[in-house]
Formats: C-alpha cells, sequence, structure tokens
C-alpha cells in the first residue's frame, strides 16, 4: 500500500487539507499553481469581484481543453485508421499482382 501524505494546498485563497497517495502530490501541486495563475489572469482581464465566478471561469477553461483534447484525439485516430487502410489496399494490391 502506498504512503498517505498530508498536504496543503491554496486555492483563491483558501486553504486545503488533502490526504493524499505520494504520487499524486506533483500533479496535484502543478494543478493548484496552474488555478492559481488563471485566476491572477482572469482577475486582472475582467472586472470580476467573486472568486466564486473566477474559480467557474477556470473550471469552464480547464473543462474545454479537457473536451478539446478529446476531440483532437479522436479526429486523429480517424486519420490514422484511414491512413492503415488505404496502406493495407495498397499492400494488398502489390501482393495480389
Amino acid at each position: 500500500m502506498e504512503n498517505k501524505l498530508k498536504i496543503k494546498l491554496s486555492i483563491a485563497d483558501r486553504v486545503y487539507p488533502l490526504t493524499i497517495a505520494a504520487s499524486q502530490e506533483e500533479g496535484l501541486r502543478k494543478a493548484a499553481k496552474k488555478i492559481e495563475a488563471m485566476i491572477k489572469q482572469f482577475e486582472q482581464s475582467y472586472a470580476v469581484r467573486d472568486k466564486q465566478d473566477v474559480l467557474a471561469m477556470c473550471a469552464l477553461q480547464f473543462a474545454a481543453q479537457v473536451e478539446q483534447k478529446a476531440i483532437d484525439k479522436d479526429a486523429n485516430q480517424t486519420a490514422l485508421e484511414d491512413k492503415l487502410k488505404a496502406l493495407d489496399e495498397l499492400l494488398k494490391a502489390q501482393l495480389s499482382s
């Protein structure tokens, strides 16, 4: 069983104590830093007073990135399958000659 760590992450001026697997620490700390950077960016770019609004925009941004990566992955997968099918047809044509 993996060791559990107790860490504290600060997001939007609040501290969140977490008990996590040691292997999760780096990813969580990087995610918290990205959220903090995004919060600063939204606060500087827009006249937002409520932290909840800023956090909602951060959540939307991250969710949109995840969805776009899934869309891009599907498109790449389809293109790869098409290329493999074309290559397979070429090989079949050459082997049957």
